[in-house]
């Protein structure tokens, strides 16, 4: 991977992530799929996509005759503030999302086949680059994609969400490949299906992604009666950019309402929503931002980490920051009293570990009382060492602390850290901690780091301090499928290669006859080549009847579907405009 500065910030967790595009692999075909989606783009878009649409493709580089290199795109793209990675498809949504948080544009390395050239349920480069790429270069736009990263990276996940995105992932894998068995599909459809059937609340990421979807992949921007596109996955698509302004597609007002809407990744869209402009999207997500966990704290913050059965950070009142995975929550009336993590947990402040308090100290768990003590004569998280000693705690000295809640802490405090005037981690030797008939602590389990704090503030998914906690997003298990081209098809490619080499370098019509001739008697079904052929026949200014029988072919629909058809009448549109 070329670095940058931009690259260069990025967290190792997300490295693994990344790949090397594997340019070598696209075929000549894969080029000509480039090419008239980019061309048929670049003739219809003006009209309909938000003006910095065109003009993005300029600044960003990126080429409209063949697939662009993920180099040169960084090179140009760093000037903007954004760089460019390769990936294996669909990623996890969370580190989609912290990609984008550092101006990062995640690329399935992928392109799309030749019958997929309309729609595409699977990302691939085309979307990627085509349609997020240029509109980045919008700089209130590039400000809400990365804010929305950012909220991206603390928004809680499900452990349904995991099982939805694993099989939305196996589902576009297949999909991508040409020669998958319709059978592998429709299992992978149906399970699919059944998830969604089970689907329970919507967590924050859940909902967050719908808003993603709604306005980054399929947003409108200006007037319920005259929008424009600027969602990537309508720019993309050149059969969705079409039909997406047709009255049977419903145009409803973009509101914080867009998050009870989901999707399907597999069809059109049946509604979109319009934003007046790019600044509306910063206040809709403003609105959002303040429902989640890591803005509002509290009860319902808590069981939303323990809903996503992963790896979270709660957030004291005095700033002691707690990562690890949340599975006990006892409760007293409406408030939380005592907090156990199980596994491998971490205290931090300012999203740094605490000196001694990593994974490896705490490496079987952490539990914690929060709330007022009683007797005190303030706020022990607060307190200056003076104001402690005054009530009675300091180091050395045998204590019994009795929460308000009724959690007792009985014990010998051996040290208490303090950051910025707040209190945060008082260690007691040779501990008990009870609550009710409960016995949260032993004394033989050894040093009680006991949290101050009387109430959570905050909670998101994920590490305070990443690399000291030792995240790491581990590469997808399944990978895109390398596609192994029959005999068959990998002469087909060399075809194509032929009328790309004739094209750039100047070739004659007895080269675009010979072609033509192997075509019609070989690969009947083609239509993209012909199209290709057709257009160079058309600049060398034929005349000798061999480009009246190549339109023949292409404008005769027997055989053909509707979409190839319509394929085909567009690309002979451009030609002819040409």
């Amino acid at each position: 991977m070329e670095s940058n500065d931009v690259l260069d910030r990025l967290p190792r967790h997300l490295l693994n992530l990344v790949i090397d595009q594997p340019y070598n692999n696209y075929t000549a075909q894969d080029h000509a799929v480039w090419r008239y989606i980019m061309r048929q783009n670049v003739r219809y878009l003006p009209g309909v996509a938000h003006s910095s649409y065109l003009e993005g493709l300029k600044r960003t580089g990126i080429s409209i005759d063949r697939i662009p290199r993920m180099y040169g795109m960084n090179r140009i793209l760093k000037e903007i503030g954004w760089a460019a990675v390769a990936v294996d498809g669909f990623i996890p949504p969370a580190a989609f999302m912290e990609f984008q948080a550092y101006n990062v544009l995640v690329i399935a390395a992928d392109i799309r086949p030749v019958d997929q050239v309309l729609y595409t349920p699977a990302p691939d480069i085309i979307h990627e680059a085509a349609g997020h790429a240029p509109i980045i270069a919008d700089e209130e736009y590039s400000a809400y994609l990365r804010d929305f990263g950012r909220a991206g990276t603390r928004a809680f996940s499900s452990a349904y969400d995991s099982k939805v995105y694993e099989a939305i992932r196996h589902l576009s894998i297949l999909k991508a490949d040409p020669y998958t068995p319709f059978h592998a599909i429709e299992k992978a459809e149906a399970d699919l299906d059944s998830l969604s059937k089970l689907q329970e609340a919507p967590s924050e990421m859940a909902l967050l992604r719908n808003l993603h979807w709604w306005t980054v992949e399929y947003g409108l921007i200006g007037t319920l009666d005259h929008p424009k596109i600027y969602g990537a996955g309508l720019l993309s698509s050149i059969g969705e950019s079409h039909n997406c302004l047709k009255d049977k597609v419903k145009k409803l007002p973009y509101t914080i309402d867009a998050q009870k809407y989901s999707f399907d990744i597999t069809t059109q869209q049946p509604q979109l929503f319009v934003t007046p402009d790019f600044k509306h999207l910063h206040t809709v997500l403003e609105q959002y931002k303040d429902s989640m966990a890591v803005r509002t704290g509290g009860l319902n913050a808590l069981k939303k980490a323990l809903r996503s059965e992963a790896i979270s950070t709660v957030v004291y009142s005095s700033g002691l920051q707690i990562t690890g995975k949340l599975v006990t929550v006892h409760e007293l009336g409406q408030e939380a009293v005592y907090l156990t993590f199980h596994g491998p947990s971490m205290l931090a402040f300012d999203y740094q570990q605490l000196d001694g308090h990593g994974t490896a100290y705490h490496k079987a768990g952490f539990g914690s009382p929060l709330g007022k003590i009683k007797g005190l004569s303030g706020n022990m998280e607060t307190m200056s060492e003076g104001e402690l000693m005054a009530n009675g705690i300091l180091t050395g000295k045998e204590l019994s602390l009795e929460f308000e809640s009724g959690v007792n802490v009985s014990g010998r405090l051996e040290n208490i850290i303090r950051k910025l005037g707040h209190n945060l981690l008082f260690s007691f030797r040779d501990c008990t901690v009870r609550y009710k008939d409960m016995l949260l602590f032993r004394p033989e389990w050894g040093m009680y780091d006991m949290a101050s704090g009387e109430r959570i503030t905050s909670a998101f998914t994920g590490p305070a301090d990443p690399d000291a906690f030792g995240l790491m997003y581990p590469a997808p298990t399944e990978k895109t499928h390398h596609v192994a081209h029959t005999d068959d098809i990998t002469r087909l490619h060399g075809l194509y290669s032929r009328v790309r080499s004739a094209r750039e370098n100047g070739g004659d019509i007895s080269t675009l006859a010979n072609t033509w001739l192997t075509l019609k008697d070989h690969y009947p079904e083609e239509w993209l080549l012909p199209l290709e052929i057709t257009e160079m026949l058309k600049k060398l200014d034929d005349s000798s009847g061999l480009l009246r029988e190549i339109i023949s072919f292409l404008t005769c629909s027997e055989g053909r579907s509707e979409e190839t058809q319509k394929l085909i009448r567009d690309g002979l549109l451009l030609i002819n405009n040409h």
